[in-house]
Order: C-alpha cells, then structure tokens, then sequence
C-alpha cells in the first residue's frame, strides 16, 4: 500500500511541502471531539524550514485540518536526533474562546450552537474576537434539526467545552473543515444508520466470520456510573430549589449531587418562569448524568488487506455498523475515532465503536439485545 500523502500549508493556507516519508504517523479523527496528530521522525533542516507553529497539516483519506502546535527535537547520541511534532484539529479553535456573557438556550439545539458561535467568534459584540473566515453552515438533517435543548451557559465556561459536552449528551458530531475558499466551516452532524437495524443503507459489518477485523477489543465498565442526580438551583438551606433526574432502585440506584447555584431564574435581564427554570435544571442535571454512563466500546484493526468496506467509502465518521467479536458479543456501533497511522511496518486504521446496545448470541444463533449506552431515564 502506497503512503498516505501529508500536505503541509502555511497560515495563509498556501501548500509549502508535500510529506511522503516518515518514520511514524498517527493520526486520529473524532467525531464529537477535536483530533490529534504526532509526527515522529529523522530530524532534518529542510523538514524544520517548513514545520512551524500555527501551520496546517492535510492528509490523504481525512475530512480534518490539523493545526501544528508543538515541536520538538530529541537528542539521542546513539539512535540519532527526532523531530516530534503534535497538535489538534481545526475544532480545536473553539477552545481559544469562553462564554462570554452568560446565555440561555431554549428551543432547537442547532440554533443555540449557532448563537454561541455568533456571541463568541462570527459576530461577537468584542470586534478583536472575530475570526473573520468563521462560517456557521446550518444542516438540514432532522437528526439535527428536530433536537431541543433547554439550557443556562454561565459566563466563563470554554466555549469548546460547552459545544462539545452538548453534542456528546445528543449522540451528535461536529466538525470545523476548510472550504476552496480557505473559510473555516462549522457543521453538526449525525452518522447514517448501516447496522442491521434498518434496510434503506447496505449493511457494514465487521466481524470474525467476515474476516475483515484482525483484532476487536472490547471493553465495559460500570464504575463510574450514575443514575439518579439531585440538581440543586438557586435559594438557600430549605429555600433551594432542587429537583430530581433520572430513575432507579435498590442496588440499581447510583446517586450523584449537582450544584446549579450558577442557573439564576433572574439575572436581572432575563425573568425565567417556574417552569422554564425547571426546565433549565433538569437540562443541567441530564447533562451531568451523561458523563457517567456505563462505557462499552469495541477497539479495532481492520483488515486493510481484505478492503471489504472502505472507510469514507462504504462507511463514514459517526455511522452506526453492525460489529461482532469472537465471543458472541454483537452490537450496533457508532463509529466515534478513526486513528490512521503509519509506520515502517506499513499503513493501518484503527476505528474505535462506541457501543448503542450490546447483546449476546443464544444457542439458536439470535442476537439477545442488550442495554447498551445510556441505562437511566430522563
């Protein structure tokens, strides 16, 4: 298999190299996350003329922009001088902005994206946080565009932060791409449905039996789990107004404590309604659920060999397939990392499935449904 192809563009997105040879490439793309990158290589003077901070990188077979942060040369008297070079996508931008003024959100989640985007980067009232090349491109899924969301953003929070916990509570991706017109384009996203769940789109499975995974690592945990969480708003002692999210009994019940005393049902500009701030709270209490949920996830290598479904082909950042290891544990996943990667042992593609729902296969061959992903009720 040929190299994967790194262009290399200056700040003014100009290429200046093209990179075929290196010792060590990895490059991993996300889908409700920004991506990194690590370069490891010979160090050479012509290579340095080239690398520098704030310049991009391009490669073959990737939606993503990197953006070249750190560099460094390592000395070593007997393996010779390296280069290492890292950095993150283009999402990454949105780390270098906080919320400004403190924002409620009610109604469609896209719209309240944008708002952020527009308060802190498009068309902010401070012109010097402007970046003029921002674009915001609206999509006209209805994966996307049917979502709600009911909000209270404090000032101060990083706006990446914010953007990205909210796309991870909705399943959503997001992604920062570089138009022919060097604009930077923000898009919401949603993968489309290949599993066995459905029969409009031809099916991808990776599994033993179809010889197309070399290895599928599997991992669950409940440690960090939590079902029910007391959210707590404004008020004092007995005053405070609290409510109650998520469901569950017994040893199924795994308790945690919210403090919303940041959601004021008035700020002085804005008068919320009783219900309204309940539904702010309720809002905050989801969004603190799902960052303990029971993690389930498939670690794989795929077979580059085979080529029986090609990434950015037949699948795609963010799709559900359907996957299955050697141990009858099958499920519908969400492809949520690619990880490319390059070496002197040549080029693979490590995708990472977050698991929907897991099950197990009976003696009959049917798949058991399991309770993947989220196990609370809102």
């Amino acid at each position: 298999m040929a190299n994967m192809e790194l262009l290399v563009l200056n700040s003014d997105f100009e290429i200046v190299s093209v990179i075929d040879v290196l010792d060590s490439l990895i490059w991993t793309d996300r889908y409700s996350a920004y991506g990194d990158f690590e370069i490891y290589t010979p160090v050479t003077t012509e290579l340095l003329s080239y690398i520098q901070p704030e310049y991009y990188l391009w490669l073959n077979g990737s939606d993503h922009i990197m953006i070249i942060e750190d560099i460094q040369i390592k000395c070593d008297p007997e393996e010779g001088n390296y280069l290492i070079v890292t950095g993150r996508s283009l999402e990454s931008i949105l780390d270098r902005r906080i919320i400004w003024e403190q924002t409620i959100l009610s109604g469609n989640l896209q719209n309240g994206i944008e708002t952020l985007l527009n308060d802190a980067i498009i068309s902010p009232t401070i012109t010097d946080r402007t970046i003029e090349n921002f674009i915001f491109e609206p999509s006209t899924d209805t994966a996307i565009t049917d979502l709600i969301i009911e909000a209270q953003i404090p000032r101060g929070l990083n706006l990446y932060e914010v953007i990205q916990q909210l796309c991870v509570e909705k399943n959503i991706g997001f992604k920062i791409t570089l138009s022919n017109e060097d604009q930077f384009i923000f898009k919401l996203y949603a993968g489309v449905d290949r599993s066995y769940e459905q029969i409009i789109n031809p099916h991808v499975v990776f599994s033993p039996n179809f010889d197309n995974l070399i290895n599928a690592d599997y991992t669950e945990s409940k440690k960090t789990l939590k079902t029910v969480t007391v959210v707590a708003g404004e008020g004092e002692e007995t005053a405070r107004k609290t409510t109650v999210v998520g469901s569950g009994s017994s040893l199924t019940r795994r308790e945690l404590y919210t403090d919303a005393n940041d959601l004021s049902q008035n700020d002085g500009e804005t008068v919320l309604t009783d219900e309204e701030y309940l539904a702010q709270l309720i809002q905050r209490g989801t969004d603190e659920l799902s960052k303990y949920i029971v993690i389930k996830s498939f670690e794989s290598q795929i077979d580059s060999i085979t080529n029986l479904f090609k990434y950015n082909e037949d699948f795609f950042m963010g799709d559900l397939v359907q996957i299955a290891n050697d141990y009858g544990i099958e499920s519908r996943a969400r492809v949520t990392e690619i990880i490319h990667s390059q070496s002197k042992e040549g080029i693979e593609i490590y995708p990472t499935f977050s698991i929907i729902d897991v099950g197990e296969i009976g003696s009959d061959g049917v798949l058991i449904p399991g309770n993947g992903g989220r196990s609370f009720n809102v």
